[in-house]
């Protein structure tokens, strides 16, 4: 393979045979197999030794040999390949001084370069296409455009100018484009290009093609100065426009030459732009493709209409709207569809956005959502979903990413259910971990995969058990369960009705790592919460195991073996045959908060909870200190490491004039009272600068 004859080498994109071109006229992708070209791997080599093989001059830059010579093909590969692998500097650009390189078409985008390396490296060049995309800000707009006017044969040929993201300074106002007579292609998305530089722009009189995306341009009245020779104008997220709909449909109807047109828009801002754009029958005669991904309103009925009468349209951009399900679109022949309603649409979306963001993230979500829906019986697919599941083990993407959580955590429990990968399945079930702690208890309720994704992950807890197999993937599914089953009662009640507690103490009599032990603890803890079910707990088996792990040295799992006490014990129902027995527990209890640290000790794993109002009748039960006490460490615990979340949901949740009732009530013990107050003055800290408590007299 190809890879390991050039093992440097950086993989090179799969393609089609009929691989489209870039606007610089390059393949975006070559065929899998082929071998790299003697070219490419001979500039590799010199572009990886070019210290080596280039003198210094004076100034420090670096000069190739004098009898080189390049011409203009191999040297504007050269000087893409230097820009794409990141070598292009002021020290090295200097080579392209002189005559000994021949450039046309310059790709130097993302590179850090100063206005003055590029004007002596590249304006004296003949050059007639430009990419100075996300050029470093050493190099701002209007000294590349004053760089190219320095050349006369510039000015009347350059043809392409692709600025995106390109910097400009403060102090500068009006970009002056109308030196460059030869221009057709100009794109300035995301730059601060105004209105002013619109109509300075609009006087060119050879422009074709023009993206003004997310500038800030509030007026386009100024395009109808070259309205008899502008085919292709761009306007995504053009947020500034401050012109009313018909203002801007006029516009666009005088535009009659252009045949492709992009309104399209950020689905959150909810522009109906589009939707009024299709309702006109007199405008966009001779259109081709048309983007409107991201409008508001748009139905399939208008869409079909809209082409019908348009016969020519060879593209539509439907994604992120509430278009492109009609079976129109997949018979309407050449017509390619950007949309999310099938995976040809997915497949063209991804492809047309890549430089968009917010389009990548939703036709990103739309795949996901798509693959884990289908029969999966292709390597291909299977492939796909795997890097999938990969992308969402990020727990940054799963955290902060905005997506259908609901969806994601359903297809991926439905995939937990029927595959066995290994691998594959370890990463299913640290996704679920994760997306189970961000449903809330009514979204677990309406889950159908939540009983057969319980079901499946006690079976790999049973395997591994039987296995003696204490894995990561072990932990990760103990830990999905123990997430799962938090605050969400369906979730609770499926875990003892497919046999968990008996798998659960099996873990137990298995395994003595603490890690395992607190996550085993941690869900009986959720299981004891529930009125319904504590009594499912009080058995000779789990009271034996409960209880001994209460003198654990290890604090976590004595916190949680005393939680799962303090639950069972506070319902005096479940002890009416054995009160003995709950009396012996309350004292174990008692004992081994006696022992704890302070309750702002730090544990190994910071403890979470989604609610504490399963802690108030604990707070409450003044005839069982043992319970209250444990409530009150608890709270306490929580409050000293997370303030901002926990003191504030005492707030919300009503709990604070339980912790007063607390400090005043007589049957409290003056170690519940003084934990009380604890954590009574860890919320007067955290909220001293923003409220006062009004359900309690506190002194400030």
């Amino acid at each position: 393979m190809v890879h390991f004859l050039h093992p440097g080498h950086t993989p090179r994109n799969i393609v089609p045979p009929d691989a489209q071109k870039d606007a610089l006229g390059c393949c975006v992708v070559q065929e899998e197999a082929s071998p790299y070209t003697l070219v490419n791997i001979c500039l590799n080599v010199l572009i990886a030794n070019l210290e080596k093989l280039c003198s210094e001059r004076p100034d420090g830059t670096l000069c190739l040999p004098e009898h080189w010579r390049f011409p203009q093909e191999v040297a504007d590969r050269f000087l893409r390949v230097m820009t794409w692998q990141g070598k292009l500097t002021d020290r090295t650009a200097s080579i392209f001084r002189g005559n000994q390189m021949k450039l046309k078409l310059v790709n130097i985008q993302k590179a850090k370069i100063s206005t003055a390396a590029f004007i002596k490296a590249f304006c004296h060049h003949k050059l007639i296409e430009l990419n100075a995309t996300a050029v470093h800000a050493d190099l701002p707009v209007p000294d590349i455009i004053s760089g190219l006017c320095s050349n006369s044969w510039i000015q009347q040929n350059l043809r392409c100018l692709l600025l995106d993201s390109t910097s400009i300074s403060q102090n500068s106002r009006l970009l002056f484009f109308s030196q460059l007579t030869g221009l057709r292609i100009l794109s300035v998305f995301n730059v601060c290009f105004h209105t002013e530089d619109l109509a300075n722009v609009s006087q060119l009189p050879r422009l074709e093609s023009l993206d003004i995306s997310n500038t800030l341009v509030t007026d386009i009245s100024a395009l109808l100065t070259c309205k008899d020779r502008l085919k292709s104008l761009t306007m995504h997220y053009l947020k500034c426009l401050s012109m009313t709909k018909p203002q801007i449909l006029a516009v666009i109807r005088g535009l009659t030459c252009l045949l492709h047109l992009d309104i399209s828009d950020h689905r959150q801002l909810k522009s109906d732009l589009a939707f009024h754009l299709l309702q006109q029958k007199d405008i966009l005669p001779n259109v081709v493709s048309l983007d409107i991904s991201g409008g508001s309103c748009i139905t399939d009925e208008a869409v079909e209409l809209f082409i019908q009468q348009r016969p020519a349209m060879q593209f539509v951009g439907l994604l992120a709207t509430d278009a492109g399900t009609s079976d129109f679109f997949t018979t309407k022949q050449g017509l390619r569809v950007a949309g999310g309603a099938s995976m040809s649409q997915i497949s063209e979306a991804l492809s047309r956005y890549r430089n968009r963001s917010c389009f990548m993230k939703e036709a990103l979500c739309r795949l996901f959502t798509e693959t884990f829906s289908m029969e999966v019986t292709m390597p291909a697919i299977l492939k796909l979903q795997k890097n999938c599941l990969l992308s969402l083990t990020n727990s940054r993407i799963l955290v902060d990413v905005p997506f259908d959580r609901f969806d994601a955590a359903k297809f991926v429990m439905r995939w937990l259910c029927k595959h066995e990968n290994p691998k594959m399945q370890t990463m299913a079930v640290s996704v679920t971990s994760i997306l189970a702690l961000q449903l809330s208890p009514e979204q677990m309720a309406q889950l159908e995969e939540l009983f057969m994704a319980v079901k499946e992950l006690l079976a790999i807890v049973k395997q591994k058990t039987t296995k003696n197999l204490d894995d990561v993937t072990l932990l990760f599914t103990l830990k999905a369960l123990w997430n799962l089953t938090d605050g969400s009662p369906a979730a609770c009640k499926h875990f003892i009705e497919n046999q968990g507690l008996e798998i659960f103490i099996q873990v137990l009599e298995t395994f003595s790592e603490s890690a395992i032990q607190s996550k085993v603890l941690g869900l009986l803890n959720n299981i004891a919460e529930i009125r319904e079910l504590s009594s499912k707990l009080v058995t000779e088996d789990a009271l034996k195991h409960i209880n001994s792990l209460l003198c654990s040295r290890e604090m976590e799992v004595s916190y949680f073996a005393a939680g799962i006490i303090a639950h069972l014990t506070s319902d005096r129902q479940l002890w009416i045959s054995r009160d003995f027995q709950r009396r012996a527990l309350l004292q174990d209890l008692h004992a081994a908060i006696q022992n704890w640290p302070s309750s702002s000790c730090k544990m190994t794993a910071l403890v979470t909870y989604r609610s504490l109002k399963t802690f108030f009748p604990l707070l409450g039960n003044f005839s069982q200190p043992e319970v209250q006490l444990w409530a009150l460490w608890a709270v306490c615990h929580v409050c000293s490491k997370n303030p901002s979340k926990y003191c504030k949901m005492l707030v919300e949740e009503e709990g604070l004039q339980l912790l007063c009732d607390i400090q005043e009530h007589s049957e409290a013990t003056p170690q519940a009272q003084q934990i009380a107050a604890s954590i009574l003055n860890d919320f007067r800290m955290h909220f001293m600068n923003y409220q006062r408590p009004t359900l309690c007299q506190m002194p400030f």
